[in-house]
This record gives structure tokens, C-alpha cells and sequence, in this order.
């Protein structure tokens, strides 16, 4: 009996992904839940577990293919004697057309963009009209609001019509162009293809195809693959090596030689136009929204992080010691923030048309800086947990958003968000809300100031809050609350104990 594995549900209008790695071939023993093969899509990658032990079997999906959500990855041979799979793979996904001549036409459609995604933008075309095509073969790359689509060949042949050009936007159900199929034609395509395959190996040194992802991120930083360190199978690079890359230091670069004639100063361009991409137009566009449709408005505090400190200082050894964790401010507001939100509940609920919906949970978004940009990984159930196990789960949090490993489901669901700016040396901002969220706490960067204490001027380690909220549910009064009782549990953590 064999046993399918599909791709998994890859969270909310991500519709597909690339094979990134298969960590098992056919022939290999397999356990349950044991790692199969990694995806990669525009924003995370996931790790496809096996549903079943047994033998795995035949595997669909090569790696650097680009698949839907539950498509077909491979076959497992459930139990003892499970068959291996035949050494040739059979071809998936896009069925031929079926046979009746040559020439025969073939439409190449919009593929599905996922629920709530109506159009598209054709971003750039990888074929001209004229040229020979594989089955599967990328044909051009569209962009939607969140992701880039990429789309393949329903049949060899050749590309007779380009009916979408570059910068066109198209509907969900638009004929982007149409291809040639059969006969001679379908032929063609793998010879044509293999002098280019031969060309890019020569040039990258490598035998491996980097992940689509990866390419797409080499061209828009202007690097070839020679410029990153693959971390993928047989040295393939993935996305996140581009964004170590770009992230990492700059070494000195040589000398460059000198031009064979100087040029004028008058001819060098001193501006340069760029269209934003799609996925940019909407970031801007949506940020405009959330301030457009909340009626946001930020209060502003400031706490003495005396106590805190004094309180980490005396017990970090020993929480790490017993905990195996360091202790980090996180905790501290995390706890504080979600005593303050027992309080003021409407700080921690949404608006749903005209009903308001009040959590009795807290669900904390803690927002994290990667060299792909912010993440907010959300902690679940928060309110519940202990100061270790919240170190523990932002730690893990942190760990997976740093490498990349962030789930979309890992990213969804919060009720309240955290942002510390002061990490990169902000003294005073005013976080905007992630919808449908009702608040954000900013937090900033702690910094010596003297402050009068008792009729004296002593100096005091200082940091500003701010508390952005949506003043449709939360009133001053709620919000101006909110932020004292956070300051307050953090000038005395032992109000925390005690509930007050």
C-alpha cells in the first residue's frame, strides 16, 4: 500500500512553493514524522514530515520544482516489504495535451493565486515569442501582493503569442499567452534548453540548480551565485544564503582598473528611477490603510528600569543555570503587558464590523529583526506561562526567524504585539498597529538621565514607552491605564507576584 505526500498548507494566500531539499531518496527506510524534504516559499520554509513509516517510494517533485499546495511530493510504501521506486520518474503536475497533430495550440493560463488574491501583475517574461519551450519550463513570474508566482509550461513546444506583456495587470482567470505543442515542436524544447543549462553551469562553477527563490533574490542585489555561499544540497543556494550575503560584511574591494577614458562629470546620473514592485506598492499602500482605517493614536510614558535590572542582575546565573535560558527584558514585559491587558481588556480585542470581540487569552506578537526584514512570531497563550518558559519560547521564536524556519501559522493569531526599537538604539518612535490588533507597545532604548527622586537629582537608567492604540475601542482613559500599570509592574516587579 502506498501512502501520498502532499505539500502542507503553507498559511494564508501563500499558494505555492520550491523543493528546496530532499533529505531522503527512493530505496530509503523511513520513520513517522520523520523529515522527508523542505519547502520554500517567499516569506518561510517548511519542513514536510513523513505521514507514515515505511519505505520511501517514488518522488515526484525534484528539487528547484515549484508546486501547489497539495500537490503531490512522493509516495511511501507503508510497512515491512514496501516497494522502492522505479529508477526513471514518470512526469507529474501539468499534463501533456492530448495528441492530435502538431502545431497543436495550448493556452497558458493564470494559475490559482490563492483565496482573496483577484489579480496579478506579469512582472517579467522568461521567453520570448519564437522560442522553444520544456514541459514545466518557467515561462514568466507574476506578482501578487504577497507573493511572486511563477509560472511553468502546460506542454513542450513553442511560444507563438505573448497576450500579457511586462507591467500588465491581469485577473485570477486571464490567458497570459499561448504555446505551439507537439511534434517537432515538442521536441525541441529539451535541446534548446540543455546549451543554456550547459552555459549556467559553466558559469556558476556548479552542477546544481539554485532554488528559484534564490535567483530571483541574486538578481534584484545584483550578485551571481559565485558571490554566495550555498547552504543547500550539493552547495545549491537557497534564499536566506542571498540574504546572509547581503547581511554579512563587505569585504575591501580590489582595485578596479582604470577606465580607458575618463568620463565627463556632466554625464553621470545623479538620480535613479525605480518602479516599485507590486509587493512594495501594497506594504505602502497597506500601511496607509491601517492608519487611514483605525483612528490610531499613541500615549507616551517612561519607566525606571532600576529594579528590573537590579532583579536580572541578582538571578540571571542562576535562572540560566536552572532553566538552561538567559533572563531578557522580554519576559519582564511580556508578564507586565499582559497583567496591564487583565485590566484593560479592550487594549486586547478587535473589531469585527460592528461586534467588538473581547480574548481572554493573550497571544503576544514579539517583533524580530532578520536580514530578510521584521517578522512578529506570535507566543500563544502567554498570560499562562512562566517568566522560563517565555524566555524559552522567544529564544526559539528568535532562533527560527534569524534562520528562516518560521512557519506562516507561527506568524498568525496575535492579540496584542511588542516592538523594541531600543535594540537598534531608537529613543522615541510610535509603533503603528498590526491589524486586527488594538494595540502596540513600543519599548526604547535605555539610557541614563538624571531624574528627581525624593527632592534630589540622581541618575536614573531610563526608557520611554509608547502605547499605539486604536481609539474606536480603546478610550485615553483605557490606554493612558494600560501604560501606567505596565510602568508600575516593571519599577516593582513585586506587584507581579502579587496580582496588584
Amino acid at each position: 500500500m502506498s501512502i501520498e505526500v502532499r505539500v502542507p498548507t503553507l498559511g494564508e494566500s501563500v499558494t505555492e512553493a520550491t523543493v528546496a531539499t530532499w533529505f531522503k531518496k527512493p530505496g530509503d527506510a523511513v520513520a513517522v514524522d520523520e523529515m522527508l524534504c523542505e519547502l520554500e516559499t517567499d516569506k518561510v520554509t517548511v519542513e514536510v514530515p513523513s505521514p507514515a513509516a515505511g519505505t520511501m517510494g517514488e518522488i515526484v517533485a525534484a528539487e528547484g520544482e515549484t508546486v501547489g499546495v497539495n500537490a503531490l511530493l512522493a509516495t511511501i510504501g507503508e510497512g515491512e516489504g514496501a516497494v522502492p521506486a522505479p529508477a526513471a520518474k514518470p512526469k507529474t503536475e501539468a499534463a501533456p495535451p492530448a495528441s492530435g497533430g502538431e502545431g497543436q495550440a495550448v493556452d497558458v493560463m493564470v494559475p490559482s493565486l490563492g483565496e482573496s488574491v483577484t489579480e496579478a501583475t506579469v512582472s517579467s517574461w522568461f521567453k520570448q515569442v519564437g522560442d522553444s519551450v520544456a514541459q514545466d519550463e518557467m515561462l514568466c513570474e507574476l506578482e501578487t501582493d504577497k507573493v511572486s508566482v511563477e509560472v511553468p509550461a502546460p506542454a513542450a513546444g513553442v511560444l507563438t503569442e505573448i497576450l500579457a506583456a511586462e507591467g500588465a495587470t491581469v485577473d485570477a482567470s486571464a490567458k497570459l499567452a499561448i504555446l505551439s505543442a507537439g511534434g517537432a515542436a515538442a521536441t525541441a524544447a529539451p535541446a534548446a534548453s540543455a546549451p543554456a543549462a550547459a552555459s549556467s553551469a559553466a558559469t556558476t562553477g556548479k552542477d546544481v540548480e539554485d532554488a528559484p527563490s534564490a535567483k530571483k533574490a541574486m538578481a534584484e542585489a545584483g550578485l551571481k551565485s559565485g558571490d554566495v555561499q550555498g547552504t543547500g544540497r550539493d552547495g545549491r543556494v537557497m534564499k536566506h544564503d542571498v540574504a546572509a550575503a547581503l547581511a554579512a560584511p563587505k569585504a575591501a574591494p580590489s582595485p578596479a582598473p582604470a577606465p580607458a577614458a575618463p568620463r565627463p562629470a556632466g554625464d553621470v546620473a545623479r538620480e535613479e528611477r525605480v518602479k516599485m514592485t507590486r509587493l512594495r506598492q501594497t506594504i505602502a499602500r497597506r500601511l496607509k490603510d491601517s492608519q487611514n482605517t483605525a483612528a490610531m493614536l499613541t500615549t507616551y510614558n517612561e519607566v525606571d528600569m532600576t529594579e528590573v535590572m537590579a532583579l536580572r542582575n541578582e538571578y540571571k546565573a542562576e535562572f540560566e543555570k536552572k532553566h538552561g535560558v538567559r533572563l531578557g527584558f522580554m519576559s519582564f514585559f511580556t508578564k507586565a503587558c499582559c497583567h496591564a491587558l487583565k485590566e484593560v481588556p479592550e487594549v486586547n480585542a478587535e473589531i469585527d464590523g460592528t461586534d467588538i470581540v473581547y480574548k481572554n487569552y493573550v497571544n503576544m506578537g514579539v517583533a524580530a529583526g532578520t536580514p530578510t526584514g521584521l517578522v512578529v512570531p506570535v507566543i500563544n497563550d502567554a498570560d499562562a506561562m512562566s517568566f522560563a518558559t517565555i524566555e524559552k519560547a522567544i529564544a526559539e521564536k528568535g532562533r527560527k526567524a534569524r534562520d528562516g524556519k518560521l512557519s506562516m501559522d507561527e506568524m498568525q493569531g496575535g492579540t496584542f504585539t511588542i516592538s523594541n526599537g531600543g535594540v537598534y538604539g531608537s529613543l522615541m518612535s510610535s509603533p503603528i498597529l498590526n491589524p486586527p490588533q488594538s494595540g502596540i507597545l513600543g519599548m526604547h532604548k535605555i539610557q541614563d538621565r538624571p531624574m528627581a527622586i525624593n527632592g534630589e537629582v540622581v541618575i536614573r537608567p531610563m526608557m520611554y514607552l509608547a502605547l499605539s492604540y486604536d481609539h474606536r475601542i480603546v478610550d485615553g482613559k483605557g490606554a493612558v491605564t494600560f501604560l501606567v500599570r505596565v510602568k508600575e509592574a516593571l519599577e516593582d516587579p513585586r506587584r507581579l507576584l502579587m496580582d496588584l
